[in-house]
């Protein structure tokens, strides 16, 4: 318990430590939240807030981050509940990354991102090809979303593992509707190759899925959200990575609380290495812990 009081201080700090170095913030509900065309002139405007956040919880949704802006996040995943009341239901052991995203244009960001699972460095790059707009315009949200991985664990040297061998690519198609204020819908279909297998067996180098997204208001500020990936084939004791969660939005801040059997928090090890399953406890409470700041300059 004394572990977990001492992660969660000190990611209290840094939280705060951020806030005093940006002092301008991004404020979500400034923008507009709505798919009636009654509501705008033309009925041809762009549908804002398909989903809170650019993730669901693992998973990255259509969204962009805006022009100018930073996402500063933190994610945690914890232990496995079913490790019981010795391991504190798995509070006294964690995974963390920690990234920061960009924006650098209205359709375009990139992100950077370091993960304790494995000692991995990630990076990533997502292009808005198409926006949903309300009326008779675009009925779909279209994102395109690469990503890299570099594992930076130490290995056996009669391996003789190179950095080729450590790379893990994925990339996906983010396809998305807002049905009305409240629902909203993705469908993810994704790939990812691997350089050399490493830490699993069986399956293959390339590797396909197909993720669903799904989210639920309830109230202006918070959310239900489901995410499930359907993998065509598995690696060797890995399963399909299913969660359940609740957003709640701060304005600048996104909190996202979940129970997920995935200990991955990027593309690949999300999708294809979930060693846990549901049906026998292997689930993990975690959080994602969004922060938007302006460094682009003032906002018109």
């Amino acid at each position: 318990m004394m572990i977990f009081t001492k992660r969660l201080l000190a990611i209290v700090c840094l939280t705060l430590t951020t806030q005093m170095i940006f002092a301008q913030q991004v404020d979500l509900f400034k923008m507009q939240d709505s798919t009636n065309a009654a509501d705008n002139k033309n009925g041809h405007e762009p549908v804002l807030n398909t989903f809170y956040s650019t993730r669901l919880v693992n998973g990255h949704t259509v969204e962009i981050t805006g022009k100018g802006s930073m996402d500063f996040r933190i994610n945690h995943r914890f232990s496995p509940l079913n490790l019981g009341f010795y391991e504190m239901f798995g509070l006294d052991a964690a995974s963390m990354r920690l990234g920061f995203d960009f924006g650098l244009t209205d359709n375009l960001m990139v992100g950077i991102g370091r993960t304790t699972y494995f000692k991995e460095y990630d990076g990533f790059i997502k292009y808005r090809l198409m926006h949903q707009k309300t009326g008779n315009g675009a009925p779909l949200s279209i994102t395109w979303e690469g990503s890299w991985a570099y594992r930076n664990l130490k290995m056996d040297p009669t391996l003789k593992v190179t950095s080729s061998d450590r790379t893990v690519w994925t990339t996906q198609l983010l396809i998305a509707r807002k049905f009305s204020n409240n629902f909203s819908f993705q469908v993810s279909p994704s790939f990812t190759h691997y350089n050399r297998r490493l830490f699993v067996s069986g399956g293959s180098t390339d590797m396909f899925a197909v993720g669903f997204l799904v989210r639920q208001k309830v109230s202006k500020r918070i959310s239900i959200n489901g995410e499930y990936f359907l993998q065509t084939q598995r690696f060797n004791g890995m399963h399909d990575p299913l969660s359940i969660g609740v957003d709640i939005n701060t304005g600048g801040h996104v909190f996202q609380l979940h129970f997920t059997n995935s200990q991955g928090m990027n593309d690949h090890s999300a999708i294809h290495e979930t060693s846990g399953t549901w049906g026998n406890g292997d689930v993990r409470w975690g959080f994602n812990v969004s922060r938007i700041f302006n460094i682009g300059g003032k906002r018109k």
